[in-house]
């Protein structure tokens, strides 16, 4: 008996805390949430680029205790795509699984949607494009000469991609502020969102101009 009544008080708080600890683990409800969650790749080879577009969130449907799937333990949930085994251009389509996720311990994987992604991958290239002038203002103007600094930007980019740029675009300069001679600094433009410049796109246009003559009446 004198073991059974000796520090009743602490065995009775740690019954009291034990049961707690089980409602929190046990008797928490099981629930099922949709959460979006970014896409990473890892060892993609230095010579290739992803030539197609690609998502960049995909969203999974995950199973387990309420606690364990609010917005805060799961913030940092995210889809990991190994690229190891990509060895040149062309497609590979990649699962989607429990294997390529990093989720909370007691919170299971359901399913993704998408459950796969197909990629494209083409070899890096890069080369000069020469960089054209956009004009506007130009009525009753003759442009007599012009000058770029540079002339040419290196753009780089998948290979497909990059084979299909023949120039860049300045954006449009508005010529009918000036009286002989201007000077402006622009952006220069690619329309392929694959597609970038190696350096900075801005470039220094000179324009010298001259004024029609109007016919008499």
């Amino acid at each position: 008996m004198r073991f059974l009544t000796a520090n009743l008080g602490w065995k009775a708080l740690s019954l009291v805390i034990a049961g707690v600890l089980w409602f929190l683990v046990v008797g928490e409800p099981e629930l099922v949430t949709s959460q979006p969650a970014a896409i990473f790749l890892k060892n993609l080879p230095r010579d290739l680029e992803v030539g197609s577009d690609m998502p960049d969130r995909v969203h999974l449907e995950l199973r387990g205790p309420a606690g364990k799937l609010t917005a805060a333990r799961l913030a940092d949930t995210a889809v990991f795509l190994d690229l190891a085994s990509v060895e040149g251009p062309g497609e590979r389509t990649f699962s989607i699984g429990s294997g390529s996720l990093n989720l909370p311990r007691g919170v299971t994987f359901l399913r993704a949607v998408p459950s796969q992604l197909r990629l494209r991958f083409d070899r890096l290239m890069s080369k000069e494009v020469a960089v054209q002038v956009r004009t506007t203002g130009t009525r009753g103007l003759e442009v007599v000469r012009q000058e770029v600094q540079p002339a040419m930007l290196k753009v780089t980019g998948p290979e497909n991609h990059v084979q299909q740029i023949d120039s860049a675009q300045t954006d449009p300069i508005d010529l009918s502020k000036i009286a002989k001679q201007g000077q402006f600094t622009v952006h220069a433009y690619v329309a392929d969102p694959q597609v970038r410049f190696e350096t900075s796109p801005l470039v220094t246009v000179k324009v010298w101009i001259q004024r029609l003559e109007t016919p008499a009446q």
